[in-house]
């Protein structure tokens, strides 16, 4: 990604955050986090990631009340952010939370023994003598 690109999709997620927590009103969007915002290189499109942080049941919800609220979304970053064409907004819903909690929880469910205490000890002293 661009430096530019970069700079502009911060811009937009900063925008949208604060658009999503101020000024709209709609219920379904109520604590919804902008994750990432991802620009073409063109700045035609940008890729919205959004997540309900623990709530990933309100999904449909909140999806549905993104598509509603694009046109005013979209018109508010044009507004805020100066460039030749606003780009247009693509929102998808976040599921690497979703994934990593999964991953965490069976890393956990694992039954791994852990090591010898004489082994770790021998590796630290392995490594030490490494660095000599």
């Amino acid at each position: 990604m661009s430096i530019k690109q970069d700079r502009v999709s911060g811009r937009i997620r900063t925008i949208l955050s604060e658009l999503l927590l101020r000024e709209v009103s709609d219920p379904r969007l109520h604590g919804i986090t902008i994750t990432e915002v991802e620009l073409d290189p063109e700045l035609q499109y940008a890729q919205v990631y959004v997540n309900a942080l623990g709530d990933e049941d309100r999904e449909a919800d909140v999806m549905k009340g993104l598509e509603h609220a694009t046109g005013f979304l979209r018109r508010e970053v044009g507004k805020r952010v100066r460039l030749r064409k606003t780009p247009e907004l693509i929102f998808h819903w976040d599921i690497t939370l979703e994934r990593s909690e999964r991953i965490n929880k069976l890393i956990a469910s694992l039954d791994i023994p852990p090591a010898p205490v004489e082994e770790l000890v021998n590796q630290t002293e392995d490594a030490d003598d490494d660095d000599d």
